[in-house]
């Protein structure tokens, strides 16, 4: 027996039954944008709606990463070139990683499937991650991305949304492709997202072979405090190979491993995988000169107006010796900067932001940060104590342990001397809830579509075919709208291939009513 609270019908008298609210009954009148200043300007930390959204969508999973549940890792270095194409690297960032022609820095990567549980097959349509922890001079450098460029969404509130519609129904435990139809039809940003995901880019043959990328916007900030806008781009040396659906099938009947062991087997016998690490630079502002805002993660930034330049290159060159201490233990967040490296006002980055930590901080524990895999390699002190699962004290040489505050007359810890000058873009603007100006939702969706082999785009048409015929008509007419808008033979095709599953669905009912009757035998009363 369901129970019913007494105040449910207060609530449904003053907000509608299907009002969505917050877990306080606040009525969410705006569930589509953080709050920002401006249209494209930073977030605020008072965002209550999506902070008790975005912290409870960390915490749904005990212990299994909510995303990224799959994941395989190795140990490698970091070398770097000194420049970025053929200017010195310091012109744009002080990071003391890059500035040195062949300066090594030790890294763990982490390669996962997004949206399937951990013991899932390897072969699930599904983005890959792609996380780089450098354990840098500084501290720890997390860089935290996919291996398609651009993503689902836009703005960071609409998150947990995104994935609960690819998650299993919470009734009957199975994802489905109406589930996760259903959000995209109401979600034209994911148009390119979705063109490459159901494309042969949605299934990497294995993670030596795919590409990586930091999807959203960050910062590069020089010595005299000035900044530029980058994205980064991991690009596999050892070429890139994508799977069809057929293809993809056919290997999970036989090894649902087989990335796993892929990576493991190639740095046993030595053959090192190695991935070439480009960025791409623009300067700081809005750029009106472009169709779409540089700040929109479901954009890519074209090659022609902003070259990838080589800034370094990775080898990934052992294996760890104990799966659940390094791979599953180790703990990545887009907030892990280092002196040089900054935040852009990406609504997806600053949100992720938030989120990843407090995912680990849950997941882990509060002390996440003091095991080996995600401990710094440098020197560590803080006035943090205690917690679960604590196991020593970050203090300096000679610090009183005593004082565990700061400021302190009393041979406490002290700020770091600031020898370069902080980074101080000018802000101005209203608190609002807004998209950006310039979605531009369809046209890179199509040119990709248009830019895809004969074969790329079969294999597109018949997945999207596949994961759309069973969902209702009003999302497939609105998906049809949207995929036309990308491109006219994008949404021909995909209308052509539902009506014909439709009439062959049709045809095989009409011939099990024929068949009933011919091919039944006759019995005798009893």
């Amino acid at each position: 027996m369901v129970m019913t609270d007494p105040r449910d019908q207060a609530h449904q008298s003053s907000t509608g039954e299907q009002t969505l609210t917050t877990r306080q009954g606040h009525p969410v009148t705006n569930n589509q944008n953080l709050r920002t200043v401006g249209s494209r300007g930073p977030t605020t930390l008072e965002n209550y709606h999506f902070l008790e959204k975005i912290s409870h969508f960390d915490r749904e999973r005990i212990p299994e990463r909510v995303v990224h549940a799959r994941g395989a890792g190795a140990h490698g270095v970091f070398e770097a070139y000194g420049t970025v194409g053929d200017e010195p690297v310091g012109k744009y960032t002080r990071a003391k990683l890059f500035q040195e022609k062949g300066k090594q820095t030790p890294v763990f990567v982490r390669f996962s499937t997004v949206g399937h549980g951990g013991h899932s097959p390897e072969t699930l349509r599904d983005p890959r991650g792609f996380a780089v922890k450098f354990y840098t001079e500084d501290g720890n450098w997390d860089l935290v991305g996919n291996n398609l460029k651009v993503f689902f969404i836009r703005d960071a509130i609409k998150f947990p949304d995104l994935i609960h519609s690819q998650k299993p129904d919470p009734i009957t435990n199975r994802q489905s492709g109406e589930r996760i139809f259903d959000f995209i039809c109401n979600t034209p940003e994911a148009m390119h997202m979705v063109t490459l995901l159901f494309s042969p880019w949605g299934i990497p043959a294995n993670y030596r072979h795919m590409q990586g990328s930091g999807v959203n916007t960050y910062k590069w900030v020089n010595d005299r405090g000035e900044g530029v806008l980058v994205k980064y781009h991991w690009e596999p040396l050892q070429g890139i190979r994508n799977l069809t659906q057929p293809e993809a099938e056919a290997i999970q009947a036989k090894n649902f491993n087989h990335a796993t062991q892929d990576l493991f087997e190639a740095i046993e016998r030595g053959d090192y995988p190695q991935w070439e690490l480009c960025v791409q630079i623009m300067e700081d502002g809005e750029h009106p000169e472009l169709d779409f805002d540089p700040l929109d993660d479901t954009k890519i930034w074209p090659k022609e107006q902003f070259p990838w330049l080589p800034v370094g290159r990775m080898t990934l060159n052992r294996n760890p010796e104990n799966y659940f201490a390094e791979v599953e233990q180790s703990a990545f967040g887009t907030g892990v900067l280092v002196d040089g490296l900054d935040f852009s006002d990406d609504k997806m980055l600053q949100g992720r932001t938030f989120a990843y930590s407090d995912t680990q901080r849950y997941r882990v524990g509060p002390n996440y940060l003091q095991l080996p895999i995600n401990a710094p390699r440098t020197h560590v002190a803080t006035n943090q104590r205690d917690g679960q699962m604590a196991y020593r004290v970050d203090a300096a040489p000679g610090q009183n342990p005593h004082v565990n505050y700061e400021p302190s007359s009393l041979n406490g810890l002290k700020e770091a001397p600031r020898t370069h000058p902080d980074h101080t873009p000018w802000v101005e603007g209203h608190l609002v809830r807004q998209t950006l100006e310039r979605t531009n939702d369809f046209q890179q969706a199509g040119e990709q579509y248009r830019n895809f082999e004969d074969w790329e785009r079969e294999d597109l048409i018949g997945n999207l075919v596949a994961n759309l015929k069973d969902a209702a008509q009003v999302i497939q007419d609105r998906m049809i709208d949207l995929f036309t808008q990308c491109d006219p033979d994008y949404g021909r095709r995909v209308a052509e291939g539902l009506a014909q599953v439709r009439q062959s669905a049709e045809e095989k009912k009409e011939q099990g009513v024929q068949q009933a009757e011919e091919r039944s035998h006759e019995a005798q009363p009893y």
